[in-house]
């Protein structure tokens, strides 16, 4: 155990997370106490708009994803968490549950790595809203399922685990799902959790190998540190990019894209990161201020989720509506457009092996 952690403190990724990371929060803050701009007036209340509206929260069973159920649930939305542990699922729900018996919820296992179980779940949320007799729409979702793997893993498709998870993940369900969104009654809205880790990158070269996560597997010490940086700077691009697509497909923003960052969120994602040291860096950012539970993180994705309508292509950070500019690179038009046409060209790779899957497995029976 021992030599493990002096193995891990000896990487350069592990300073990278310890001090550029650090570096780029105290940026944000910054950026948020110099030109601090925060919402007056109340979020509205979905029972405003005269229909319940439905919500997808990714990464649902703890952390973030489960705090924001617990709010959401409780200002009327029927919320549908997903998450890859069925027996986490049953957990959360039985949580918020007891706390508000008249919650409205669904829970969908769904593996954000494997583009066949998001493609599945599409499949199952409409034969289940058909069934249900409700509105063929989405008003809602938070994209906010992520990981922080520090060995590599590849997916089904040969895609990095991590990658996959954080970024392809959300895009390939976004694209999916965009016409339920598109078909709401009433605005209907994107959240991108993202990261303040994405200010350590400085200059990035976007192809579909990069996008992909497959370069990162071949190299000889696996860059955990960069692929994560790099995975919530191409949501964040991702997600100016699709504000900017929708504004011109539609003048009135029907749906709107909104990027969150939290900040530190005492959350598990550092369960890979040796105990000792996960939990010496969560005493020092408490000790700092810095630290957060998830029920008070989770109030820059309410902000985000609760904002009006016409809000769209801005980043929260803080807490109280607060938004800031994100990295300049994030703001990169040319890179944004080059990341959307490699995300596109592997979400049509993964679309047309998961038909031929499917036809080979028709053929079988």
């Amino acid at each position: 155990m021992m030599m493990e952690v002096l193995e891990f403190v000896m990487s350069v990724e592990f300073w990278r997370m310890s001090v550029l990371w650090t570096f780029c929060l105290l940026i944000s803050y910054w950026k948020l106490i110099a030109s601090y701009s925060c919402s007056s007036k109340p979020p509205p209340s979905p029972s405003a708009f005269g229909h319940r509206p439905l919500c997808i929260i990714t990464g649902a069973t703890s952390g973030l994803g489960a705090a924001a159920a617990h709010a959401l649930s409780a200002r009327g939305f029927f919320v549908i968490l997903v998450g890859r542990s069925s027996h986490l699922l049953a957990k959360t729900m039985m949580d918020i549950k007891t706390q508000n018996k008249n919650a409205h919820l669904k829970a969908f296992q769904v593996d954000l790595a494997s583009f066949g179980s998001i493609l599945q779940f599409k499949a199952s949320l409409q034969k289940w809203l058909s069934d249900s007799e409700m509105h063929s729409s989405i008003q809602l979702l938070i994209n906010n399922a992520g990981i922080l793997a520090t060995s590599s893993r590849l997916t089904c498709q040969g895609y990095d685990q991590m990658m996959a998870t954080n970024y392809l993940g959300a895009f390939s369900l976004t694209k999916l799902l965009l016409p339920l969104l598109r078909n709401s009654p009433i605005p209907s809205r994107i959240v991108n959790v993202t990261s303040f880790t994405h200010r350590s990158v400085l200059n990035v070269q976007v192809n579909k190998d990069i996008v992909s996560g497959n370069c990162f597997s071949r190299s000889k010490r696996y860059p955990y540190a960069h692929v994560y940086e790099y995975s919530k700077l191409f949501l964040l691009l991702f997600s100016y990019e699709l504000h900017r697509q929708l504004g011109l497909m539609d003048i009135s923003r029907q749906v709107s894209v909104i990027a969150v960052d939290p900040g530190v969120v005492e959350t598990n994602i550092m369960r890979e990161v040796p105990s000792c040291l996960s939990s010496l860096a969560f005493i020092v950012l408490k000790l700092l201020g810095l630290l957060q539970s998830p029920e008070i993180g989770v109030s820059s994705i309410l902000d985000a989720a609760l904002a009006s309508p016409e809000t769209s292509g801005v980043y929260y950070f803080g807490g109280k509506g607060g938004t800031v500019n994100s990295s300049v690179l994030s703001y990169n038009a040319k890179l944004a457009k080059e990341l959307w046409n490699a995300s596109s060209d592997l979400f049509l790779e993964s679309e047309l092996a998961s038909k031929e899957t499917i036809s080979v497995s028709d053929g079988k029976s």
